[in-house]
C-alpha cells in the first residue's frame, strides 16, 4: 500500500483518485506518519445492483407502510421551512 503525506494528498488529489480508480489499491494518507485516512476503492456488492424498475418497485411497496395520519406533504413542507 503506498502511503502519502498530508500536504501531499491535498496537492495530488485528482490524481491519487484516478489511481485508486484504475489500480483498485488503497493509498494511507498519513499525517506526522501516522495514517489518519484511506483512499480506496468502494466495495463492489453485486446484490445491490439492480435496474431501476426494482428499485422503483422496492420504493413503492416501502411507501405502503408510511402514514401522515391526516398531515399535508404541503403543512409538513411549509413547517420545514420556518
Amino acid at each position: 500500500m503506498q502511503s502519502v503525506g498530508t500536504y501531499e494528498a491535498k496537492t495530488r488529489f485528482s490524481q491519487l483518485i484516478a489511481k485508486v480508480n484504475d489500480s483498485g489499491e488503497q493509498i494511507a494518507i498519513t499525517s506526522h506518519g501516522t495514517v489518519v485516512a484511506l483512499l480506496s476503492p468502494p466495495p463492489h456488492d453485486s446484490s445491490k445492483s439492480g435496474s431501476f424498475e426494482e428499485a422503483m418497485e422496492h420504493w413503492f411497496e416501502t411507501r405502503k407502510n408510511v402514514r401522515l395520519n391526516g398531515l399535508r406533504v404541503r403543512d409538513l413542507i411549509n413547517a420545514g421551512r420556518r
